[in-house]
């Protein structure tokens, strides 16, 4: 398959149509909860040994396809999408300070919103 351009990637990276529908645009999933086809599989999920949909605010399939399009825009493997700005600070501040380490930022850091 020939590699998409980027304005191709911004629209259709990360989602094939529905199956049922047929339908071209994403779905916005407004769901909270799923449904488990079984107590094996739900176990599986929440092992995080399968990949699929537990809680909305975990993971949902808007979310999904939005991750997978980011990650094939930034030519990235995967990305991760989090509900604020202060969460994405979190999560990249912890992966490169360690326990004992000083951090030192202005008081700029985060703001304007």
């Amino acid at each position: 398959m020939e590699k998409l351009k980027f304005e191709t990637l911004q629209i259709h990276a990360g989602h094939h149509p529905d199956s049922e529908t047929y339908s071209r645009a994403v779905p916005v999933y407004q769901t909270t909860s799923y449904v488990f086809k079984n107590a094996q599989y739900a176990a599986d999920l929440f092992s995080l040994s399968e990949p699929g949909n537990i809680y909305t605010r975990i993971q949902n399939p808007t979310t999904d396809v939005f991750e997978k399009r980011v990650a094939a825009l930034e030519g990235g493997l995967a990305s991760l999408a989090v509900a604020s700005g202060h969460a994405a600070q979190f999560l990249t501040f912890s992966t490169i300070v360690q326990k004992g380490e000083n951090f030192i930022t202005s008081p700029f850091l985060y703001g304007g919103t």
